[in-house]
């Protein structure tokens, strides 16, 4: 077992519970509502939307306003922190997260945490990424 990979069972599982309680069921599902347009070439270059200031291509299109978005990061925030607040309340046996894909590390973001791993002074702890 890698350091990257120490604990994973148990940080897959809490990964999961934490999107699966915290993510479903917010703003995001009536964002996901609706009717989402088919593309006959598949990348939607032949899709518009029509506005009264013109058409907008699909792949130009914003799918959601600042509003919508705002709306969404403080409810899941707030969602989060309750979670970490009552771990052991808020967490429950997964739902539908059973099913999902396995978690894994973010590519991207490990660039970052290893970078600022390395910035930081000398530790006793022992996760540090290979």
């Amino acid at each position: 077992m890698t350091d990257e990979t120490r604990g994973a069972p148990d940080l897959e599982w809490l990964a999961l519970s934490i999107v699966e309680t915290c993510m479903r069921n917010t703003g995001l599902e009536d964002l996901h509502a609706g009717t989402f347009p088919d593309s006959v070439v598949g990348d939607y270059s032949d899709v518009t939307v029509v506005s009264p200031h013109g058409e907008i291509p699909w792949n130009a299109l914003s799918r959601i306003s600042n509003v919508e978005m705002k709306t969404l990061m403080i409810e899941v925030v707030d969602r989060v922190f309750t979670y970490l607040t009552y771990p052991e309340a808020a967490a429950r046996p997964l739902g539908g997260a059973a099913r999902w894909e396995k978690p894994k590390l973010d590519a991207n973001l490990m660039k970052a945490v290893r970078r600022r791993l390395a910035q930081a002074p000398a530790a006793s702890d022992d996760r540090t990424p290979s």
